[in-house]
């Protein structure tokens, strides 16, 4: 089974909660959690007028096909209440594969890697706390280095 890496965040209601029932919804949707990172309280980016974020990155392994995979997660930030009024803003739950194995995937429901995931502070911290050795192949080093070269200067802050 391949390895994923998902981002989980929420920045409305019982934040923690969230990202804890999110966490308990993947095994039984076939996913199984090998690892969690640590929980982080991060800034908005993008759409700033928003309530801060608490932000955690997990590796898995799954059996579902990508496009299941991201059915599932769908699946769950609906029962959880994650849509969105606009993009980009507040949301009690949003789950997002950053990586999937090995795999570059383009479709127009699906892009892996994450197209934003090596701009991002909030998940790159989580995820070089989780696998600081972790490389893409389309990656040009591992993830504690790209957390090192990064630009985005936005707060993240340890739970």
């Amino acid at each position: 089974m391949p390895t994923v890496y998902l981002s989980i965040g929420s920045n409305l209601g019982n934040r923690e909660g969230q990202l804890g029932a999110a966490i308990a919804a993947l095994p039984p949707c076939g996913v199984q959690v090998r690892q969690v990172s640590s929980i982080y309280e991060t800034e908005p980016v993008d759409y700033l007028d928003q309530p801060w974020f608490l932000n955690c990155v997990l590796e898995a392994e799954t059996g579902l096909q990508p496009p299941a995979l991201l059915e599932a997660l769908r699946s769950i930030e609906s029962q959880l209440g994650g849509q969105k009024e606009f993009a980009k803003g507040p949301r009690k739950i949003d789950l997002d594969i950053l990586l999937y194995g090995n795999e570059t995937i383009a479709t127009p429901d699906l892009q892996v890697p994450h197209p934003r995931m090596l701009q991002r502070r909030f998940v790159l911290t989580p995820l070089a706390e989780l696998a600081p050795q972790l490389k893409h192949p389309a990656w040009d080093a591992p993830a504690a280095v790209l957390l090192e070269r990064l630009t985005d200067r936005s707060q993240v802050r340890h739970l």
